[in-house]
């Protein structure tokens, strides 16, 4: 078989694997990139390679490995360069005491214990043609390294961006691996110096006239993308390709410098301009062909070198756990002790050490550095990618025991609570959508009450991005929630903002409304995939789990609402009706309640309450009554009769309550032009409703 042939099978094989067992990870809440890496190890000898040797030799022969070790090599490049251009140096500023203390002692411990433990390894599991100096720069620069494009991902899924936590993380985590790097490039620069007799002063010499360059020459050149990138707004080919041939020139700059390509990918990125537009699109060409084809194919080449066979002996495992035992000592205990010493609650410190402990991709690349250099032996090599694989491993579960999903939301949204305010949560998904909940929203606020406007943007998350390290969990929440602000600074409304990603977005809009101590959820509605239901997905979530008042709004675009319809049959109208009042009284509006009986007979469940005269109402507010066996079809009557609005309780009277193929709900939205607000109780007043009738009642006899 051809290389050609033989290179496009190992390719379909390898993301065929890292698909199938990253999908398997993330089902145990685990980031698809460790079940990458694991897909990587087990097409490797330590597992295809063991059980199905000659299968495994004819699939990866020796002789092919170089031209997949090169597409890798090629997909390194690009990965870094995008870690590059997510590091923004701000993320390093304003962090405070606490992170300043523990980023340095994330980095000293772990290195200090690296280097030590190299004293006993150094016998044992290398021999002289390895200077003893590089081999212990480079185990505590393996040890001092955090995954920090794992991390930043960790921390987005879980919404810790926002939170102390979160933000101290990433600053720490920035700071190691840039530091790490260069302690890095410092061992290269040592051993490839020795190995081809180049003075080293040269190599530091010529390494010091690059960054130098990168600074201040490369830095400024590259301010005219950006202003390219206002003009045009956008990125176009030709400056794409403009990015990517400066991309290569600093990979092989420092290549040539002898550094590693990688140093110069990483570099060119951080000097790369921080506008959020233009990192956003930039990454977006790149990511995905790097993401899903390309460090798959790295991560089978380290499985290919990675041999768990090696390690055979009890003693070799020793070795192994020590290992293990050293790189969790000095990240997790290292950087939870000094975040500790430096006011954070036990808790917190945990979460932040257990997060630094992770290492992942970053660990592997670093590695896989060190076996091409010869600094460390392929059995070496191996412990370390077990010690990889199992920090990163173990930061999701002991990250949920140590600071559960839900203490973390709970921290990250507790504000100080006010009494008299009147709490609203409106969920944004579309920004045109923004204003028009704005202005609804704040005509729910009762007299006498503040408003206090959350306005709540969620991104389902998809696929893993290993890169995203903006702290801004969301890049595109301005762009949705701007409309909305707009409006607001026109009403002279104060409304803060939340925005994150959401693995499930019905149960965060009700988590947020229940911290927030919520009075009303008030969302919109949009045009399901399937179906027309108004009261299907998220929407139908909410309105079974949250606890408070929920309002869902089928806008038709009426700016002003003079005359507002509010069918009524039972108690589970009366949410409605108030609203209607309030909504009434807000905007001077005219409000009608259409009372529909079966008929008037004493007793009957559907008559309207006898104390309930016409004069019980404030003045804009008028009674209607028609008998009509199907209440649904009498309000679509009179909803045709010219009226801004509709407000309708959850029953089955109004085809609103929820069903498996509810499909009735849209037919008031469809009636008239008017828009369709649903109104559904919070829970403690839904289980006292009736009650709710006989109080009303007897208050205006």
């Amino acid at each position: 078989m051809s290389f050609l042939l033989l290179l496009i099978l190992q390719i379909a094989v390898v993301l065929t694997a890292a698909r199938a067992v990253g999908m398997l990870f993330r089902r145990i809440n685990q980031p698809q990139v460790m079940g990458e890496m694991v897909a990587g190890i087990l097409l490797g000898p330590s597992l295809l390679g063991w059980l199905a040797p000659d299968f495994s030799a004819t699939l990866f022969p020796a002789a092919s490995l170089g031209f997949l070790n090169a597409v890798s090599q090629v997909g390194l490049l690009f990965f870094m360069f995008l870690v590059g251009v997510e590091f923004d140096p701000k993320l390093l500023r304003g962090r405070g005491h606490t992170a300043v203390v523990t980023s340095h002692a994330s980095i000293v411990v772990p290195f200090f214990l690296g280097s030590a433990l190299a004293l006993y390894l150094y016998p044992r599991l290398s021999d002289s043609s390895v200077d003893f100096t590089g081999f212990a720069l480079f185990m505590g620069a393996a040890m001092s390294v955090t995954a920090f494009p794992v991390l930043a991902r960790i921390l987005s899924e879980r919404n810790l961006t926002h939170s102390r936590v979160g933000a101290i993380t990433i600053a720490c985590a920035a700071v190691d691996d840039v530091t790490a790097w260069t302690i890095l490039a410092v061992v290269v620069a040592i051993v490839r110096a020795s190995a081809v007799e180049t003075p080293l002063w040269l190599t530091f010499a010529g390494t010091g006239v690059y960054i130098v360059a990168m600074l201040l020459i490369v830095r400024r050149g590259l301010a005219w993308l950006e202003s390219f990138y206002h003009t045009r707004g956008k990125l176009t080919q030709d400056a794409f390709a403009g990015v990517l041939l400066l991309l290569l020139a600093s990979a092989w700059t420092t290549e040539w410098l002898g550094i590693h390509a990688l140093f110069g990918a990483f570099a060119l990125g951080a000097v790369m301009p921080k506008e959020p537009g233009l990192v956003h699109e930039l990454t977006g060409k790149l990511e995905d062909v790097t993401v899903v084809f390309l460090l798959p194919l790295f991560f089978a080449f380290t499985g290919l070198r990675t041999s768990i066979g090696l390690v055979d002996e009890a003693e070799m495992w020793m070795y192994a756990g020590l290992i293990l035992m050293v790189a969790v000592a000095g990240k997790f205990g290292g950087s939870t002790i000094a975040a500790r010493m430096t006011g954070l609650t036990w808790r917190e410190s945990g979460a932040l050490g257990i997060l630094m402990n992770t290492r992942g991709l970053m660990e592997l690349v670093i590695l896989n550095i060190g076996l091409e250099l010869g600094v460390i032996s392929p059995a070496l090599f191996t412990m370390m990618v077990m010690m990889a694989l199992i920090t990163t491993f173990m930061t999701t579960p002991v990250l949920e025991w140590i600071y559960p999903a839900r203490m973390i939301r709970e921290a990250t949204l507790r504000e100080e609570s006010y009494g008299q305010d009147y709490t609203i949560v409106i969920p944004v998904s579309l920004s045109a959508s923004g204003p028009a909940l704005l202005r609804a929203a704040l005509a729910t606020v009762p007299d006498g009450r503040q408003a206090r406007v959350y306005a709540l943007h969620l991104e389902r998350t998809s696929e893993h991005s290993l890169t995203r390290v903006d702290p801004t969990p969301l890049y595109n929440h301005g762009a949705v929630l701007g409309p909305l602000l707009e409006t607001a600074d026109k009403l002279g409304v104060e409304v803060r903002t939340l925005s994150f990603a959401s693995r499930n977005v019905a149960r965060d809009i009700v988590e947020v409304a229940k911290v927030k101590r919520a009075d009303l959820i008030f969302m919109g509605w949009h045009k399901p995939v399937i179906g027309r239901s108004i009261l299907s997905g998220t929407v139908s979530d909410v309105l079974k789990e949250a606890e408070v008042e929920v309002g869902v709004l089928v806008d038709k675009g009426i700016s002003e609402w003079r005359h507002i319809l509010v069918p009524y049959r039972d108690a589970s109208d009366l949410p409605a009706i108030s609203m209607a009042r309030r909504i009434a009284t807000a905007m001077v509006a005219e409000a009608t309640i259409l009372h529909v009986a079966k008929d008037h007979s004493p007793g009957n469940p559907g008559t309207l309450p006898s104390s309930w005269a016409e004069s019980s109402f404030p003045e804009r507010v008028r009674l209607k009554l028609v008998e009509d066996r199907e209440p649904l079809q009498a309000a679509v009557r009179e909803a045709a009769e010219g009226y801004d609005l509709i407000i309708v309780g959850v029953s089955d009277a109004w085809g609103t309550a929820p069903s498996l193929f509810g499909q009735r709900d849209e037919e008031l939205a469809e009636a008239s032009p008017a828009s369709l607000l649903v109104v559904r109780p919070g829970k403690k007043v839904e289980a006292t409703s009736t009650e709710g009738v006989k109080a009303t009642a007897t208050a205006r006899a």
